[in-house]
């Protein structure tokens, strides 16, 4: 009863929906170029043969899905594959890194005509969900079109799980829809099989095995040489609320390292002016990348670094970073992988939510520290005034990281049955 009514409300609700695309469009969260393929027109041919389409919902998924697809090529020479995902910054960062015989498109918004549309231009062979955004039309008609799909990576939060158990048939119908189910970790494993995902199981976490992130050699020189021998410590993916906190710490710190400079990169660009003039009101010097690609001089104590797909470059210097989305409740954190790979040593906010596993592991192997908002400076000067601790710290986190490398193939051997029949 409640895919009856959620296909009639969305079968409905075109004149709602449009109005939702045109805000995002309005903000910048949607591509004018390419907006018709949230509407289920794609803008590039069919490629002929097999095609595998791959769905990861933003940044993090779509990232953490590039080493699979990458395998699932090598294994299929004569395959090619569509990675779909829902945001701007997920597609300018997953575009240039794909795999040969992969490109991407916008997914379609849940409504049937689109969905429809999507499907019948593209005619995947099997589908491969990544993580936990679920869309009922998509999988009910993939379903009733016979084509195999695939959960990976499975994901359900325990407020998830709350809400998912009021609407068991639902949620049994639409996870019914995965032939196979794998998920993160074997407790996410034990979640999804309690709401309908008999068959559920993890062979490990594809986040585990994010690829390391690149970065221009020319423009990670010039940083180096800006920042010269100054203190520095980096706030990565921050959310709102997140970059007060930080300028706290940064006005703590600076009693007793004036030179320090505090870099911080926002997760979403977007909000770069905004950020600007609300840091530069504390009255301290701010530069700002985004700015002609603006380096940090002297007189800067914050170095704003509101570019998209630079953390690389960043990752790279720095030497103790705070990971983003774990200061403010409700976010979930992001990945810690990726900062692990280039030897940094962590600090953790108390919501790693999104990342439970992972977190609970570092800090235990001392590759991380937990933080707040009111001991920030705290923590970030104790890894500043002790090379050796942060050095040991580093060190773990990377062979934290290393772990994860076989993943993606053990992720296509329990794949093998739907990727051989498509």
């Amino acid at each position: 009863m409640l895919l009856g009514l959620y296909r009639l409300l969305t079968d409905l609700g075109a004149r709602p929906i449009e109005t939702y695309l045109e805000k995002r469009l309005a903000r910048g969260k949607e591509d004018p170029d390419r907006i018709g393929e949230r509407r289920g027109m794609p803008s590039k041919p069919r490629p002929t043969g097999r095609l595998f389409w791959m769905h990861a919902a933003s940044n993090g998924e779509a990232m953490s899905a590039l080493p699979l697809a990458t395998a699932i090529l090598e294994a299929h020479q004569d395959t090619h594959l569509l990675l779909t995902t829902g945001t701007v910054t997920s597609a300018r960062l997953v575009e240039p890194r794909l795999p040969d015989r992969a490109f991407h498109q916008f997914i379609p918004v849940d409504r049937r005509a689109w969905v429809r549309s999507f499907l019948n231009h593209w005619q995947p062979d099997a589908g491969i969900w990544v993580e936990s955004e679920f869309w009922p039309n998509l999988i009910t008609e993939m379903q009733q079109d016979g084509r195999p799909m695939a959960l990976v990576n499975g994901r359900i939060s325990e407020k998830s799980l709350s809400h998912w158990k009021w609407a068991p048939k639902t949620v049994r119908t639409l996870l019914s829809g995965f032939r196979i189910c794998l998920a993160q970790t074997e407790v996410e494993a034990t979640r999804l099989r309690s709401v309908g995902a008999e068959n559920a199981s993890c062979v490990g976490n594809l986040k585990h095995a994010a690829p390391t992130l690149d970065a221009d050699e020319e423009a990670l020189e010039a940083l180096r040489t800006a920042i010269g021998g100054r203190p520095f410590w980096l706030a990565a993916s921050t959310h709102p609320g997140e970059e007060a906190m930080v300028l706290d710490a940064h006005r703590s710190l600076i009693r007793k390292r004036p030179d320090l400079l505090t870099i911080i990169v926002p997760r979403h660009p977007v909000r770069g002016q905004q950020l600007f003039e609300e840091l530069s009101a504390s009255g301290i010097g701010v530069a700002r990348r985004a700015n002609g690609g603006a380096l940090p001089e002297q007189e800067h104590g914050i170095y704003l670094a509101d570019t998209l797909g630079e953390l690389g470059l960043f990752y790279r210097l720095a030497e103790t970073v705070l990971i983003g989305g774990t200061l403010m409740q409700g976010i979930g954190g992001h990945n810690p992988i990726e900062p692990s790979r280039l030897n940094c040593a962590l600090l953790l906010g108390p919501d790693m939510a999104n990342f439970e596993d992972m977190a609970d592991t570092l800090l235990e192997r001392g590759g991380a520290r937990r933080t707040d908002g009111p001991v920030l400076a705290r923590d970030v000067a104790a890894f500043m005034e002790s090379p050796e601790r942060r050095a040991k710290a580093a060190a773990a986190s990377h062979a934290f990281a290393d772990e994860g490398a076989a993943v993606p193939s053990r992720v296509i051997e329990k794949l093998r049955p739907i990727l051989e029949e498509a």
